[in-house]
């Protein structure tokens, strides 16, 4: 299937790729404040944070180095499980290192909450979170994010590493996907 030819499975697009872009400079700019003269590491979480982390990271005016954690608590549904999986872990020490956790996005809070925890028990010198989406009415348990981008609806999202069974994360916008795709 071809990005071109997924207008039936979408509802309306939340976010176009112009707005996503002029909020990753802005909040660029505003890390590159925070962490002026700290060893600040990236941390994005695969695989939905790929698009973000990348045009995130080009957006920093500074040379920042990355890592990747790959974590599950959805499998192939819609909804959080809460039980969370390390399919990958860090290949950094965390050890006194201020680590930003790049999100896509923060749905029930539950995969991030465990992060934070995971993340500080390693004796990183602090631990925040920026993520470009979040739904606030889904949250089930409180997570503080130090940068958001866009509050969403709950609605099931995709497009801009977003997926659902693989598909849609290099459509440009974020868009909600039509319930006839995955009901």
């Amino acid at each position: 299937m071809r990005a071109a030819d997924v207008s039936s499975d979408i509802t309306r697009v939340l976010v176009t790729e112009e707005e996503i872009r002029t909020k990753l400079d802005d909040i660029a700019a505003q890390v590159a404040s925070d962490y002026d003269g700290k060893d600040l590491l990236l941390v994005g979480v695969l695989k939905g944070a790929v698009m973000v982390m990348a045009d995130f990271s080009r957006a920093l005016p500074t040379l920042v180095p990355m890592d990747w954690m790959a974590v599950s608590s959805y499998g192939a549904g819609t909804k959080s499980s809460g039980v969370v999986q390390i399919r990958k872990d860090l290949d950094t020490d965390l050890h006194g290192k201020h680590v930003l956790i790049v999100e896509d996005i923060i749905d029930s809070g539950l995969t991030l909450s465990w992060l934070l925890e995971n993340f500080a028990s390693r004796g990183a010198a602090s631990v925040e979170v920026f993520a470009l989406l979040r739904k606030p009415e889904a949250a089930k348990v409180v997570v503080h994010c130090k940068y958001v981008g866009f509050d969403i609806p709950t609605e099931f999202v995709v497009g801009y590493g977003l997926d659902y069974a693989e598909k849609y994360r290099n459509l440009r916008d974020v868009a909600i996907l039509a319930p006839h795709v995955y009901a």
